[in-house]
This record gives C-alpha cells, structure tokens and sequence, in this order.
C-alpha cells in the first residue's frame, strides 16, 4: 500500500506535500490499487486530516491544476459544501439573481451527491451549459456577468479517483471531496461565499478558507447556522466568518434586519417539479421565505465582492432584480448561449 495511504489510516504522522505527490503520479500512472484508491477516499472521508496534512493535500493538488489566468475583478462565487436538508437550489438561483443586480458571479458547482438536483443537473435541466474552459469561462464572464464552470476547474486527479473505485459507488466514499470541493475548484473569482451544513466538519472547512485565502488572495466568506443548511438562510441567524489574506473574523448576520420575513425549512422544499419551482422562483413566485433566503445570498455576494457595502442596498436590489424580471431573463439568455454553441 502505497505510504501516504498507509499514514492518512494509521494517522500517526502528519503527510507530507511529496508524498502526496507520489501518490497523484501512482493514480496518473495506473499504478494505485482499487482498494488503495478506496482506502485513500474512505480514510478522508471518515475524518478530516490534521492541519498540516490537509495543508499538504490542498497544496499538492493546487500545484497539478494548470492555471486559470487572472481573476475575473469582482467576480464572487457561490458554492456549498452539500449535505443538510433538503432544499432548492437556493444558491444557484442566487448566482442569478445577484448577476442580474450588477455582481459578477462565477459559480462552480457538482451533480448532487446527497441531494435530490445538484447544480450541475439543475443547469441541465434548464438547457444552461457549463463552461468548458477557462477562456470560455472569461468570455462568458465578460458577456452575461454569470458563468457556470465546467469540471476542467478541478484538478484531474479527482475524476481519476472516482473512475479508479470503480464499480464501487464513488459518492459514499467520496464525502470528502465533496465537503472540501470548494476550496479544490481554481475558478477566477475575487470572493467566495461557502455555507457549511455538518458542525462536525466546520473545523478542517474553517483550515481550508485559511489557507485558500492566504495562498491566492481571495476573500472567503464561510456561513453556519442552527438548521444546518449549506447556504444562508433569510428566517434565522447565521454566523459569516470571514477570511482575508488568511486572517479570520466574525460576524452574525440577522435577516430580519433587512426586512426579511418569518419562515421554516419546509418552506425552502424543492417541491415535485424542481425545475418549475426553481423558475418560479425567479420570477418572484416562490415562498415568501425562499425568495428572501435567495435574496440575503444574492446581496451577500454582493457585498462579498465588494461591490457594495450596504446590506440594505444589496438586498433591495436583489429584489428588483426579481421583481423585475431580469433574473428568469438571465435563465433564457444564458440557455441561447447554450442552444447557439450548440
């Protein structure tokens, strides 16, 4: 078994970058065991690594990206860290609708590993293609102000992971990869906005945004709160710690300051049809709750982004942006660019 295997299961000794190293080329080369591949996936998965070990996993797998060139200025991604209960897909639907109030977004994203839609199969399924490339995603970026990345923004030693355990299901096995997914993705964005569903992960997710922050300058937001959803929500508190250049702070975000009204998980239910709830939603049809949820997002990458300060600026524009109907309009637009590249 190959040594960084061997060390990430007994957990005796931290893991170093260049034996991470050794295992990446043993995956490209063929030369890793399925069971290997298995144990590697299970051992992350059970418990997250020390500090200095995640460290050397992020740093290692960072090295192996090819480049994404330089940061689309004021771009903000959304993505969580999945898990938690069930719900539309609320951040999605704030990549949205935050573009279409001014903010550029860059959003990555994966097929649903707990969940009933994933981003991905949410984009499908409304006809909106990911980008295939950094350039494409640039270029997408520059035109709509709203770009969904492609699988090409994750180093390849993930895929290759998933494919090496097969025919064993990757998805329990790969609960790790999906948790840190967000900090493993090299997308051109100034800030991030990443909800945390699992209390039990938030300490290596926390090891994560700091050294993400402090290796490429951006400003990553991590969000909690007591249901337990992967994304702010607009009926209760949540905690935002911030990170920039690495140094951390808090703060405690309370959606009724910003008009937000009363509300419950079961009303953010992505119903029968996800696709129809999902465009109803846009168009200013949802749950009373569900439409503040995606605003208090919105407006977070807003001021994320720097874009602007004003929370009760961000949130107003967040909801014209809804009202009037420019961010369904996004939906069509970005399906034209689709059906044309097609």
């Amino acid at each position: 078994m190959h040594n960084a295997v061997s060390a990430l299961i007994a957990r005796d000794r931290p893991v170093e970058r260049e034996a991470f190293h050794s295992l990446w080329d043993a995956l490209r080369d063929g030369r890793l065991r399925r069971g290997e591949s298995a144990a590697l996936l299970a051992s992350l998965s059970t418990r997250t690594p020390d500090r200095a070990t995640l460290t050397a996993l992020l740093e290692s797998l960072a090295e192996r990206r090819p480049p994404a060139g330089g940061a689309f200025t004021g771009a903000v991604n959304i993505v969580g860290t999945g898990g938690g209960p069930p719900t539309l897909n609320l951040s999605t639907a704030a990549a949205f609708v935050a573009a279409a109030a001014g903010t550029p977004v860059v959003k990555s994203g994966s097929r649903a590993h707990t969940s009933r839609m994933g981003s991905v199969d949410l984009l499908q399924q409304l006809g909106v293609a990911p980008t295939s490339s950094h350039e494409e995603t640039h270029e997408t970026l520059g035109r709509f102000g709203l770009a969904f990345t492609g699988p090409h923004v994750y180093p390849a030693e993930i895929a290759l992971l998933a494919r090496s355990v097969l025919p064993l299901d990757f998805r329990p096995l790969g609960r790790f990869v999906n948790t840190f997914g967000p900090f493993l993705a090299d997308v051109p964005a100034d800030a991030q906005l990443t909800g945390v569903s699992d209390a039990r992960l938030v300490t290596g997710v926390r090891q994560a945004a700091e050294h993400v922050s402090r290796r490429t300058g951006r400003t990553v937001w991590l969000c909690t709160n007591d249901p337990g959803a992967d994304e702010l929500l607009g009926f209760t508190p949540n905690l935002v710690r911030t990170y920039v250049d690495g140094a951390e702070d808090d703060f405690v975000l309370e959606p009724a300051r910003f008009g937000c009204r009363p509300g419950a998980l079961a009303d953010l239910a992505p119903g029968a049809d996800p696709v129809a709830g999902f465009r109803a939603l846009l168009a200013g049809e949802g749950h009373p709750a569900a439409q503040d949820t995606v605003c208090l997002n919105a407006a977070a990458l807003s001021v994320a982004a720097r874009v602007t300060g004003d929370w009760h600026e961000a949130v107003r524009a967040a909801r014209a942006a809804i009202g009037d109907g420019s961010a369904l309009a996004l939906v069509d637009r970005l399906r034209s660019r689709a059906a044309v590249a097609l």
